[in-house]
């Protein structure tokens, strides 16, 4: 009985001892996993979700910017800082900006018509409105980034774009 408790030790011991080789040849030889480099590019993106990039967030430009090498300069809100970090990270050439960061519309809000329902808050992806529930919300301009994501969310229609100044 003993000898066949030693050998079923020995057995699964060795079964273990190759699989844990053959896992460790199978993590050298197989391609790294694609979502740790995006998740490495989407850290450096700013999270805005703004969707400047032509993107609708920051995690789906870092996708095609991984997975079909599209520019890494597409990202206004980031700056030419992230183009740079991204540069290195990936090993590619830091291009200048597309398009410049200055802002050249910003939400604006008749308060006289807002419910203060929340959502434009709630949509805005750089915290740039305030207000309270069932209180009137404003835009504080110096924040927006003109991304007119909070635009379809009112239900009332009391946000405009205006010139920034």
């Amino acid at each position: 009985m003993l000898t066949a408790v030693l050998t079923a030790i020995i057995a699964i011991t060795a079964i273990a001892l190759v699989a844990g080789l053959l896992l460790s040849l199978a993590s050298r030889r197989l391609p790294a996993n694609v979502d740790t480099l995006v998740d490495q590019v989407n850290e450096l993106l700013p999270q805005t979700q703004c969707g400047q990039c032509g993107y609708p967030g920051c995690r789906p430009y870092a996708a095609a910017i991984v997975e079909a090498a599209v520019a890494i300069n597409l990202c206004p809100p980031g700056g030419q800082d992230t183009v740079q970090r991204l540069a290195a990270l990936l090993g590619r050439d830091a291009p200048t900006l597309d398009e410049p960061v200055a802002v050249t519309k910003v939400a604006l809000i008749d308060e006289s018509l807002c419910i203060g329902c929340t959502y434009c808050r709630h949509a805005c992806p750089v915290d740039a409105i305030v207000g309270a529930h069932h209180f009137m919300h404003t835009v504080i301009a110096v924040e927006c980034t003109g991304c007119e994501l909070c635009l379809p969310r009112c239900p009332v229609d009391c946000i405009s774009m205006v010139a920034a100044r």
